[in-house]
């Protein structure tokens, strides 16, 4: 059997209405999701993951709750990688991008965007997820020695978000 590759799904936490006047790309977090990041961070880590690479959309929604995440996990925000192609990426443009990373990353964190986030986490697991609310995550293990090997047949390890009461 191959060794497991762990991918960390992180839509990102609630922000400014879309109608509120702001860009999309410009629109920070309110209030709850300046709240949420940084609990959704401490969860993840409480959960045991240790993500050794942090890709984020650029968008300033997905880079706040990215810098509130990291801040969590201990990992320094200025190895945080941005990536341009993850702005409301569909899945295939989120495992092209994945595939892009070197081989050495064994443990991968992307912050993103809906539909495509939960679209990939079906796609790859086949756990029927409705839908990642903001600043929820999925976890998942994968068979496979390389990212560009990415499909289905990986494992949900968890899914986790703002609201839900976690398990014991």
């Amino acid at each position: 059997m191959a060794a497991a590759r762990r991918l960390t799904l992180l839509r990102h936490a609630s922000a400014a209405p879309a109608d509120s006047g702001t860009p999309d790309q410009q629109r920070p977090l309110d209030e709850s999701g300046e709240r949420d990041a940084p609990l959704m961070g401490q969860r993840l880590r409480d959960s045991g993951a240790r993500p050794s690479l942090l890709l984020t959309s650029p968008a300033r929604r997905a880079l706040q709750t990215a810098y509130f995440v990291a801040q969590e996990l201990a990992y320094p925000r200025e190895f945080l990688q941005r990536e341009a192609e993850l702005y409301l990426a569909p899945p295939k443009l989120i495992l092209e991008v994945l595939a892009r990373q070197d081989e050495a990353f064994h443990d991968i964190l992307v912050c993103g965007h809906n539909p495509g986030l939960t679209d990939l986490a079906n796609r790859l697991t086949g756990a029927g997820i409705g839908n990642i609310p903001p600043c929820g995550l999925v976890v998942i293990e994968a068979p496979i020695t390389q990212w560009c090997d990415l499909d289905t047949g990986a494992r949900l390890v968890l899914f986790d978000y703002p609201g839900r009461i976690p398990t014991p």
